[in-house]
């Protein structure tokens, strides 16, 4: 029998990435999709684009983590052996404008989806997908699974409550529970309004005269920048071990806006000093000027370490956005990577 995962979260970045894994590993895959006037979802729709992948075997249902008993009759009806919870509102500054909001979903909506599986009474693995943004005024470089938490955002206190919920329910109930701290981590399936996708993006428009100028906020900031594709891996490998724990899942190394500008913007042969401008509307109310995990627990107990650097990544982001934008001015199918 295939295993069967349910993942929140589905047509995120790193929800497509995981249906990927998964399918190839041949699991039975549920995405829980919310209700939307649209139904065009991009990243899924490059999962969908693949004949080689048992698609057969990929399930969407229309959920949200606001429907606690919405969330039950699903994962009574599925039966999972796996329940990765990728879903929240993920954009730090925009939690500063919808903090009530990001916290019902990235809080609560945890506690809802943990519920809901102690209600069913089976014993799922579930993965937690908690934030770097936790460490926020951070107290120790780099930054560990001992580090003490300082968040400084509501995105980071959201994901900070449902990491300890996730820790609380393993001991409490003795669920199979684990939390991934994850560091920044891109990839041409990244959202248009994250700053590495938003600096690719731009360049590849600059460079097509698509677009003039770009704005952004705080150059100095630094952020330990990882492949998102490599970072799924983690995650699943963290519901393969034993026992449940806690990981950071980070390059160890840490790089600053103004960094990923230069590589950008030169991959495109272009100086971003003569388009960018800072402006003061992206600053955010409390700033994390820098983070750096310490990936060496997740390389000792799981066997993984990234591949991808930062500098790769970045060129590897700025030539799918270049594709992406000669493929829609000459009509050809979009999101194919």
């Amino acid at each position: 029998m295939a295993k069967k995962a349910i993942i929140t979260g589905v047509t995120g970045q790193d929800g497509s990435y995981l249906v990927e894994l998964l399918l190839e590993k041949g699991y039975e895959v549920h995405g829980i999709v919310r209700r939307q006037s649209s139904t065009i979802r991009p990243r899924l729709d490059a999962v969908m684009g693949r004949t080689d992948l048992p698609l057969d075997r990929l399930h969407l249902h229309y959920g949200d983590l606001g429907d606690g008993g919405g969330l039950v009759r699903l994962v009574s009806k599925v039966q999972p052996d796996e329940v990765y919870n990728l879903a929240a509102q993920s954009h730090v500054r925009v939690s500063f404008d919808a903090a009530e909001y990001t916290v019902d979903v990235t809080a609560t909506g945890c506690i809802r989806l943990l519920e809901a599986i102690r209600d069913v009474g089976i014993q799922p693995r579930f993965y937690q997908a908690s934030s770097s943004e936790m460490y926020g005024l951070v107290q120790e470089i780099p930054q560990t699974e001992r580090t003490p938490f300082h968040p400084r955002s509501p995105y980071a206190c959201a994901k900070l409550f449902a990491y300890w919920a996730t820790v609380n329910y393993r001991e409490s109930y003795g669920l199979h529970a684990s939390n991934g701290i994850l560091f920044n981590h891109e990839s041409p399936r990244r959202g248009e309004t994250f700053v590495t996708r938003k600096i690719t993006l731009a360049a590849a428009r600059i460079k097509l005269g698509q677009q003039k100028r770009l704005g952004l906020g705080n150059l100095e900031a630094k952020r330990d920048w990882g492949y998102a594709k490599e970072y799924v891996e983690a995650m699943w490998r963290m519901l393969q071990q034993a026992e449940p724990d806690d990981y950071v899942v980070a390059t160890g190394e840490t790089h600053s806006i103004r960094e990923c500008l230069d590589v950008a913007f030169g991959a495109v042969g272009l100086n971003w000093h003569d388009y960018v401008d800072v402006d003061p509307k992206y600053y955010r109310p409390a700033e994390v000027d820098l983070l750096i995990g310490d990936p060496a627990k997740a390389k000792q107990k799981l066997g993984w370490e990234p591949q991808t650097r930062f500098k790769a990544l970045i060129e590897l982001m700025v030539e799918a956005d270049s594709r992406l934008l000669r493929d829609q001015l000459s009509g050809k199918p979009i999101w194919s990577y």
